[in-house]
């Protein structure tokens, strides 16, 4: 019988040292979480250790059918759950899928992953500096069609880094106002989310769901409702963990709650003082809850409604979800989160570039320019057509017909259609930018014919009056335009005076506004105060509006310059300036004189009439004379008086 053959030391070392590798090589794969769609058993054994994962099936027992089933798995599932798959091997496999004539699906597919990397690198930036660039650069990308990788990124970055739930928050808040389904979707999930982390026990994510709720309901995207809903549910049975996922919670919400449901958050804190003295809970967790109390007898002025800079969605502007802890409806839509072969995908990406211009404000131009390109085709095409038709109705010869040049017919438009379209226009620019720069940039881009430069001014005064307050937004557009070129600098000073002679007819809330904005102009020597000499004070020549409208454009200079800068430049030496003030401190009549004083002095003003009471003092003259005329006409009258009742009896 023969011996085993020998198997030499090295080679017993170098297997040896394969073997010891082994398990370190299988241990350090990194599966990625980009797909939701494994189980949890799958997940579960993916992470147990090399040792006790069960034995692979070596290449000779692997039979031909299960080889060819798992060669075609990650071709028909892409990356094959979520493992990282070599460029050039993904490479290979559309191109295989091309070849067999999946090329739209191969198409859509890359689309898939292109529309993962814009959503993720943005969410994963975002922050309080960037988020208005961040905003614009999501809708760039097709949100209705991603709106699942949206929300699980957010999700997912929220859950990391729990201190920028306020930023993420307000990205979906802005983004709600324009894509409610997507506000939805967000609220749905993270309730989902808490439902199943509540159930686990798993305090970790109970706080980050009930934060990110929390930040939601003070954006007014989520239901206050909810607020009151998770804080019961929390508090019913209080346990340690409960009770600190309620503390947490209520630090965020409760200046929301405190400002529209007072009742609600006395509730809550009623609740947590009894906690404090009759439950049996842990000293740490009583300790937390005193804190919660210093919190609300400070205010909540570590955690306000909703941090500076991240205020970025008008009260009007807000979509409520009524999103109940109780529905049993509730679909997370996890089908969103993986691909799905889109058999009108063309279509549908074509339908969001129009919504996506919409939003951002890109298509009023663009539109204006087709509407007229089409409507000169049209004009083109009758004028041919009435050619052809005259040359088939007329049967002279050629030689006979006379050479006459062709005619153009102008067309004068009654109905300024074409007026209203660029108002249109400049509205949509001006209310779909996020920052003044972003919106002077888009009215600078507007083609604008000659002879209408003016209502680019008139619209940019009037957006500002129609809000309920008024915002230095507006303010900072007339005074970017200004600077930017002469021409807009005189089209606002027409627009002053315009708006000064039909002050009248606005509302006191409109006026107040358009008043503000030319003091910001003013002050920011935007506008050259020569405008001003279309104001003349006087008992005559005022109303209560432009009364109205010339106190609060003086208050807000005087606020923003201060009196005595104010009171230097009405008395400057400059012939212009005096020409233009001449009418707010007349001096032909002790009458006039007197009003103008009381009425500064009436508005706080009154160190500004100093230079009126020392000439009213100095010009006995004037005011004798004024008296002797006073009285002439009052003996006149009375003559005049007792001649009629004379002559009556």
């Amino acid at each position: 019988m023969s011996s085993p053959p020998q198997i030499s030391s090295d080679k017993l070392d170098d297997s040896s040292r394969v073997l010891k590798a082994v398990p370190e090589a299988r241990t350090s794969i990194v599966y990625s979480s980009d797909d939701d769609e494994s189980s949890d058993s799958e997940r579960r054994r993916r992470t147990l250790p090399a040792e006790l994962s069960p034995p692979r099936a070596t290449a000779g027992r692997e039979k031909p059918e299960a080889r060819q089933q798992q060669s075609a798995l990650p071709t028909r599932f892409g990356t094959a759950g979520g493992r990282y798959m070599p460029p050039t091997l993904k490479r290979k496999m559309m191109a295989d899928a091309a070849s067999r004539g999946d090329a739209k699906e191969v198409q859509q597919r890359e689309s898939w992953d292109q529309l993962k990397k814009r959503i993720n690198g943005p969410v994963n930036k975002a922050n309080i500096g960037n988020i208005k660039d961040i905003i614009v650069e999501l809708f760039g990308a097709n949100l209705v069609r991603g709106r699942g990788l949206l929300c699980r990124s957010l999700m997912r970055a929220q859950s990391q880094s729990t201190s920028f739930t306020a930023v993420y928050a307000a990205l979906v808040a802005v983004i709600n106002t324009k894509l409610p389904l997507i506000g939805e979707l967000m609220v749905t999930r993270l309730v989902l989310q808490f439902r199943r982390a509540f159930k686990r026990d798993d305090k970790g994510l109970c706080i980050s769901s009930v934060m990110f709720l929390a930040h939601l309901s003070n954006q007014r995207v989520a239901h206050e409702v909810l607020a009151f809903q998770i804080v019961s549910l929390l508090l019913e049975t209080p346990t340690d963990d409960s009770v600190e996922v309620a503390v947490a919670f209520t630090r965020e919400v409760g200046a929301f709650l405190g400002s529209i449901a007072p009742r609600v958050l006395n509730y809550v804190f009623d609740a947590f003082r009894s906690i404090l003295h009759e439950a049996e809970i842990d000293k740490r967790t009583q300790y937390m809850i005193e804190v919660l109390f210093q919190y609300r007898r400070d205010g909540f002025k570590d955690s306000p409604v909703i941090p500076d800079g991240l205020d970025l969605v008008e009260e009007d502007e807000q979509i409520v979800h009524e999103v109940a802890m109780d529905d049993d409806d509730l679909d997370a839509q996890d089908e969103l989160n993986v691909f799905k072969f889109d058999p009108d995908f063309e279509q549908n990406e074509l339908k969001y570039e129009g919504v996506r211009r919409g939003i951002l404000g890109e298509d009023g131009s663009e539109g204006d320019d087709s509407e007229a390109s089409g409507s000169e085709s049209g004009t083109e095409g009758d004028s041919e057509s009435e050619e052809d038709s005259g040359s088939d109705e007329a049967e002279e010869p050629e030689a006979t017909s006379t050479s006459q040049p062709p005619t153009t017919q102008k067309i004068h438009d009654l109905t300024e259609t074409e007026m209203v379209n660029l108002r249109r226009t400049i509205y949509l620019a001006i209310m779909s930018s996020i920052s003044f720069e972003e919106a002077a940039h888009k009215l600078l881009r507007i083609e604008i014919r000659q002879g209408e430069e003016q209502e680019l001014c008139n619209m940019v005064i009037e957006c500002c009056s129609q809000e309920r307050t008024y915002k230095n937004f507006f303010g900072l557009i007339g005074e970017r335009l200004c600077k930017l070129n002469r021409q807009w600098g005189n089209g606002f000073a027409q627009a002053f005076e315009s708006c000064y002679e039909n002050i009248h007819r606005y509302e006191t809330s409109h006026l107040r506004n358009i008043a503000h904005f030319f003091a910001h102009q003013l002050t920011t020597n935007a506008l050259h105060w020569s405008v001003l000499k279309a104001i003349v004070l006087t008992e005559d020549t005022t109303t209560s509006s432009s009364r109205i409208f010339l106190k609060i454009l003086l208050q807000d200079m005087a606020e923003n310059l201060g009196l005595k800068t104010l009171n230097e430049k009405l008395k400057s030496n400059d012939p212009r300036m005096s020409e233009a003030v001449r009418g707010m401190f007349p001096r032909d009549n002790a009458k006039s004189i007197r009003f103008a004083i009381n009425y500064y002095t009436s508005i706080g003003l009154g160190a500004i009439t100093e230079e009126m009471r020392e000439w009213l003092k100095t010009a006995p003259s004037l005011a004798a004379g004024n008296a002797s005329s006073g009285s002439d006409s009052d003996s006149d009258s009375g003559s005049s008086s007792s001649s009629g009742s004379s002559s009556s009896s």
